[in-house]
């Protein structure tokens, strides 16, 4: 049984995000990958696609989801469904941090990110690769 807890479960990261794979390939499962992350206010996850389908759930704070060329205001309690390749990406517009769990529609995950997510941190992330196993592209 793999378990994880949303509020407890450890994040990596500096300045605006934190983020961590919970569920993936690496940890045994078949079908299903994950990343939670959080960003604080005034904080952005940059543009990216991803090779998987991704349900975003927001657990707590409120911002702008952009999805391909659509954006949507999305608070706690909302989901954005992304299609693969789409490139997606959410803005904190709150006071709180804003927590949002990911689970996409396979084990392995390949992100591209148009921008790096946080400074010198790499434009390619693979769900379950320790982050510091990755070199900018």
């Amino acid at each position: 049984m793999i378990t994880f807890d949303v509020w407890e479960h450890e994040l990596q990261g500096e300045g605006d995000l934190a983020f961590a794979f919970p569920l993936h390939d690496g940890l045994g499962t078949a079908s299903t990958a994950a990343v939670l992350f959080e960003l604080a206010p005034g904080g952005t996850l940059p543009i990216h696609t991803d090779s998987a389908e991704e349900t975003l759930l927001v657990l707590r704070g409120e911002g702008e989801a952009t999805i391909g060329d659509e954006k949507a205001r999305v608070s706690s309690g909302h989901a954005a469904l992304v299609p693969p390749s789409v490139p997606h990406g959410i803005r904190n517009t709150g006071d709180e941090p804003l927590r949002v769990l990911g689970f996409f529609a396979g084990p392995t995950v390949r992100s591209v990110f148009e921008e790096p997510p946080a400074p010198g941190a790499p434009t390619l992330f693979v769900n379950g690769e320790p982050v510091g196993a990755l070199q900018p592209v």
